[in-house]
């Protein structure tokens, strides 16, 4: 593994498409998703720790926090949707349980809740199903399931009742449930007819109140699931949102709706506040009447930068959140923006506006990133039409600046002054300014995607297309183009020191150029593969480049060293660190792997979760000690670039950073201007606000004087107001008196006439109560004779049914025992023919075993004698054993039936015996004896069936056994017949053989003489020339015949004899009679091989292709061993090189040392 790590740090940007994608922790730390991560971002002490997402995730779909602020749900999409619970209570967000849908088909959970209690959790899945599921999450159970709407018609939200852990509310497009759970059901309460409303959200209001929002801009109440009225929005405010509306279906390009859409609501203790149109908030409180009245309006601010109506004020709100406390709103919207606002303000100002709780971030893909050399500085460029300038030490945003196009490249100057920004039609050399970004110079290079300054920072390399273009930073001249690539070029990187430049293009080629020349140095083409990133390796000797062949390559000298495969995961982007311990690459499912340098074959990295879409570019700071990586997810992420030990790495680099900052000169005068002109304006405005106090000071005093003459006229008149109320209190004491006195005389009489007649009341009641009584017994006395008369029938009927039931019992009785001695006997007849099948069948497996190893052996015999064909033989042989085995399963299935019956006659048995038990009781009625016998002459035939279905078995299995015989004894006979074919092709392969070895013993021997007579050959040819010679000299005789005549007899002498001449008469004749013998005895021998070889050419082809394939694998790895020889040699080459140098050096520092002393000498 690599020994330095990456450690996240601090991260710029939101993740879209993520519901309730904003949550507090506490009063100072909210909770949102960015890249594949949940950030926990501090407010106050401005740091984030984070919640890494799973591996296996496809995307974020839901957030949800429990009422404690303690656990935080994540919903992720994939082959099975999850929803992960985390402890923020733990510091690395510790995983407590992972939900998932149980056995539905579940792809996402669009929207999750807590409970109020925390302990349960609803999760709503996605269309087609859309199925509500309920879980006791810290059992990771199911309590209930339920499925919410129609496959058309989308659920949008989900949530729990504040009060209650068992009521839940759904909303949706032509959706609004509400469900409350019970023995272990969901059951809706309420039908409301909103199938022509989409619902966007909703929120509680109470324990049986809801209010939700529509895209028309209506807020619906209901109360226990029935729609019960509206709340009226129509107001100043609303209606000035009529040019904003217009505005925003001109950006977005589709029609809004009749009002202004609310995309978002949020309750708390005094109302609710919700999204009312594009970039608006709106506060609705409570009012005694049980009704809701607007009370403030909130909105996004619009740019600065520019006097139009931007983007930044017509942004949809997603989500909004409340602290705690109830203290800040929060709010993200649909460009990935995080806004804050303090409800505790007390000042009411006629217009309020969010502030942003954390920076301004990317809205769209991130498409270039550069750091400087002398300034903390990072910049970037997106595809939202924004350059902006990040200061990574303070994790602020420095400069932001937005253009008319979209920026697809980014440089930063070494000095952190100046920026490049490449557009689709032009490239842009700018100034960074105190609070802007100014542009110097303009040059025509059309779809720049690449740009990067040197390291001096007196040239800069622009890519346009295929063509990499060279500029002077001081005089703006275009030095050299680099034309080599056929596509676009994806990727340049200078060298240290700015002589070399290294680049990559889709069309597979990386090319090392000379800076200096605008040749190439080296090149490396690989077609097969489309490079997108290309960078030095620490010590600017080897390249290093990614591509979509799913590898990391080392390449040097025009050749790749080493390949690393990266798991089926293509690299989208590479950095070195210059210490050369590390290499980060980017991928395109958003991770970040650091991988250890030197490269090598295993698979040594340390993978991280990033992002959420491929990486698009990556950088590590000058003093290595963060690295940055952009996405187009459009998150910019810092990681601290550690050892394993969590230590910072120690760098040679140390930089002092400037502080310098550029400021035009118009601008500096302005602002001088600016101050003197406020300086007089802050001293006429104290000027008149002393006036002004001392004004107000007398005004004051007379008032005073006023308020406190006013305030003693009033005490006077309620002193005399008190006396007077208390004279009248006493009169109307007395008169309390008097009343109360005749109102208890009153009371008095009345109460005597109520006792007299509740007295003769009671007694005319006393009366009744008797003759109640007298008439009550003499019922009771009649209903007793009638019981004794019920008693007496009774006892007699008893006694006539039960003769008549010991009759019949009698009768059943002696047809059961008839019935029970004919089952026996069955029981017997069924033990016998089962035995009886048992032997047989033990018999015929014995005899077939037996023959089977009979049959084994000699086969294995033979097998061991077979050449050639013994393959097709096996086979055969394989199939038998095949059909063997599933004889022996038909025998084990068989047996499998037998311990059936087995059982079933166990299981008669044990009916037998529960028909003694009811036999031997007597509370049994007669039809359940009738039907039990019955039920046993259905099993006995049954039985019987059994038998015949075995016996029809039985002879099957003997046919099928003979029909098998005879097949084995076929195939007998076929291994007979091949035996003999194999003899005799091994007797024509002998004969072959000896034949083969006669014709080459002949071979040799007329090789021999062939050599002889080529000697003699040469031999005269000698002769011939010397004669030749010796004629030559002759010739020269011709004018003189004496020594002519006396050089031709020397010659005769020296090259005639008389026995040569005999030799070579008889010499000859005997060749033309050996040549006669052998010709004929050549003939007849290729005549008699002519017919041998045609016999054999059959066999010899077979040879052949064998001999063929062995030839062509002995080709590919003679292939492969050149081409490590190669490699080795240019190593060798390599080495030999450095080791010149070496020498070289060494040379030249003797001469050095020599070059002093031999000075000092003289």
């Amino acid at each position: 593994m690599s020994a330095v790590v990456a450690q996240s740090h601090f991260i710029f940007g939101l993740r879209s498409g993520v519901r309730n994608n904003l949550c507090f922790y506490d009063e100072h730390t909210v909770v949102f998703p960015s890249g594949n991560t949940c950030v926990c971002y501090n407010t106050a002490q401005r740091c984030q720790r984070f919640i890494p997402g799973s591996e296996t995730s496809q995307g974020m779909r839901a957030l949800a926090i429990s009422a404690n602020r303690r656990y935080l749900a994540v919903s992720e999409c994939g082959e099975r949707a999850t929803v992960t619970v985390f402890d923020l209570h733990h510091e690395q967000g510790r995983k407590r349980k992972v939900l998932t849908a149980g056995d539905a088909l579940a792809g996402e959970f669009v929207s999750v809740a807590f409970s109020p209690d925390s302990k349960y959790m609803i999760g709503q899945t996605g269309g087609p199903q859309w199925m509500l599921i309920f879980w006791l999450w810290e059992k990771q159970k199911i309590l209930a399931t339920v499925k919410t709407s129609e496959p058309n018609n989308s659920v949008t939200q989900v949530s729990f009742s504040p009060h209650s852990n068992t009521q839940v509310c759904v909303s949706g497009r032509g959706v609004f449930k509400l469900l409350r759970y019970s023995e272990g059901f969901l059951k809706q309460c309420g039908h409301p007819k909103v199938e022509s409303v989409d619902i966007l959200c909703h929120t509680w209001a109470s324990g049986e109140r809801a209010i939700a929002g529509t895209d028309k801009g209506r807020l619906l109440v209901f109360e226990s699931g029935e729609l019960r009225g509206e709340i009226n929005v129509t107001s100043t405010a609303a209606q000035g949102q009529s040019d904003r509306q217009a505005e925003m279906k001109k950006i977005r390009g589709n029609d809004v709706g009749e009002g202004p859409r609310i995309t978002a609501i949020l309750s708390y203790s005094k109302g609710f506040a919700c999204s009312l149109g594009p970039g608006t908030v709106c506060l609705f409180e409570k009012t005694q009447l049980d009704g809701y009245r607007r009370s403030r309006e909130i909105r996004i601010p619009s740019d600065p930068r520019t006097n139009e109506l931007t983007p930044a004020e017509c942004q949809e709100i997603d989500t909004m959140c409340i602290s705690p406390a109830e203290g800040t709103l929060a709010i993200s919207t649909d460009r990935r923006q995080l806004y804050s606002f303090s409800l505790s303000s007390v000042e009411i100002h006629k217009e309020e506006h969010f502030q942003f709780l954390l920076q301004s971030f990317h809205s769209k893909s991130i498409t270039g990133l550069s750091v400087c050399v002398r300034k903390p500085l990072v910049a970037t460029s997106s595809l939202d039409h924004s350059v902006r300038i990040w200061n990574y030490e303070t994790k602020l945003l420095e400069l932001y600046k937005e253009f008319q196009e979209a920026a697809h490249s980014v440089a930063l100057h070494p000095t952190g002054l100046f920026i490049l920004v490449g557009f689709s039609d032009k490239l842009r050399l700018m100034n960074l300014l105190i609070d802007d970004i100014r542009t110097i110079k303009e040059f025509t290079l059309r779809g720049c995607t690449e740009c990067a300054f040197s390291h001096g920072g007196h040239v800069f390399a622009a890519v346009s297309g295929n063509i990499i273009h060279i500029y002077s930073v001081t005089s703006f001249e275009n030095i050299r183009n680099l034309k080599a690539h056929n596509a676009k070029v994806r990727g340049i990187e200078w060298s240290l020191n700015d002589t070399r430049l290294v680049s990559c293009g889709m069309d597979g080629a990386v090319y090392e150029w000379n800076t200096q020349t605008g040749k190439r140095e080296s090149e490396s083409v690989l077609k097969s593969c489309s490079y997108t990133d290309v960078a030095f390796s620490s010590d600017f000797q080897t390249i290093l480049a990614v591509g979509t062949d799913l590898t990391l390559k080392e390449i040097q000298d025009c050749q790749v060293l080493k390949e690393v495969p990266a798991d089926e995961v293509a690299h989208t982007t590479v950095a070195v660190s210059h210490s050369g311990r590390v290499i980060f690459t980017g991928t395109s499912s958003g991770t970040v792997r650091a991988i250890k340098y030197p490269l090598s074959l295993e698979k040594e990295w340390i993978m991280y979760q990033a992002h959420c879409g491929p990486v698009t570019k990556m950088v590590i700071t000058f003093d290595e000690q963060f690295l940055l990586t952009t996405s187009e997810d459009g998150c910019l992420m810092m990681w601290k670039v550690i050892d394993k030990e969590g230590q910072e790495l120690k760098s040679n680099r140390q930089i002092i950073y400037s502080e310098e900052i550029l400021v035009t000169k118009s601008d500096l005068e302005e602002k001088n201007q600016n101050m003197l002109e406020l300086t007089t304006r802050l001293e006429e405005l104290q000027m008149e606000n002393e006036y002004q106090l001392r004004l107000k000071d007398m005004n004051y005093n007379e008032k005073m004087k006023e308020i406190s003459d006013k305030f003693i006229q009033q005490i006077e008149s309620l002193k005399t107001m008190q006396q007077a109320m208390k004279t009248e209190m006493e009169r109307q004491a007395r008169e309390h008196q008097e009343s109360s006195a005749e109102a208890a005389v009153k009371h008095s009489k009345e109460l005597k006439g109520l006792e007299l007649s509740s007295s003769q009341k009671l007694i005319v009641e006393h009366k009744r109560h008797q003759d109640l009584q007298h008439k009550y017994q003499k019922m009771q006395e009649d209903y007793e004779k009638q019981l004794r008369a019920m008693e007496e029938r009774k006892v007699q009927s008893l006694e006539e049914l039960t003769q008549l039931s010991e009759a019949k019992l009698q009768e059943k009785s002696r047809l059961l025992v008839q019935c029970e001695e004919e089952a026996r006997q069955q029981v017997r007849e069924f033990k016998e023919f089962t035995r009886q099948v048992e032997n047989d069948e033990e018999r015929l497996t014995h005899d077939i075993r037996v023959q089977y190893e009979k049959q084994l052996h000699t086969e294995r015999q033979i097998n061991t004698n077979l050449k050639g064909e013994s393959d097709l033989m096996k086979q055969k042989l394989y199939g038998l054993q095949r059909r063997m085995d599933d004889r022996s399963t038909d025998i084990d299935k068989l047996k499998q039936e037998r311990q059936r019956l087995l059982g079933l006659i166990h299981s008669l048995e044990s009916d037998i015996e529960d028909l003694k038990r009811q036999i031997s009781g007597h509370e049994s009625n007669n039809q359940d004896k009738d039907q039990t016998i019955c039920n046993l002459k259905k099993k006995n035939q049954e039985l019987e069936k059994l038998k015949f279905i075995l016996d029809f078995q039985l002879s099957e299995l003997n046919n099928k056994a003979k029909t098998q015989e005879d097949d084995i004894n076929e195939k007998k006979q076929q291994l007979h017949q091949l035996e003999e074919e194999l003899v005799q092709i091994d007797k024509s392969n002998t004969q072959l053989k000896v034949t083969i070895s006669d014709m080459g013993l002949k071979l040799r021997t007329k090789d021999k003489e062939m050599h002889k007579e080529r000697l003699i050959a040469q031999d005269t040819e000698t002769h011939l020339q010397r004669l030749k010679s010796d004629l030559h000299d002759c010739v020269g005789f011709i004018q003189e015949p004496r020594k002519l005549k006396e050089s031709v007899q020397t010659i005769y002498a020296r090259y005639v004899s008389q026995a040569d001449v005999v030799k070579k008469s008889s010499v000859d004749e005997d060749i033309q009679k050996a040549f006669t013998r052998q010709r004929d005895y050549q003939e007849k021998i290729v005549n008699s091989l002519k017919a041998r070889l045609a016999r054999a050419a059959a066999e010899h082809e077979k040879v052949n292709m064998k001999m063929m394939k062995e030839k062509e694998t002995l080709f590919t790895k003679n292939n492969e061993l050149r081409k490590e020889l190669n490699l080795a040699r240019a190593r060798v080459k390599n080495h030999v090189d450095q080791l010149a140098v070496l020498k070289k050096s060494q040379m030249s520092d003797r001469a050095a040392k020599k070059g002093p002393e031999f000075e000092g000498d003289n």
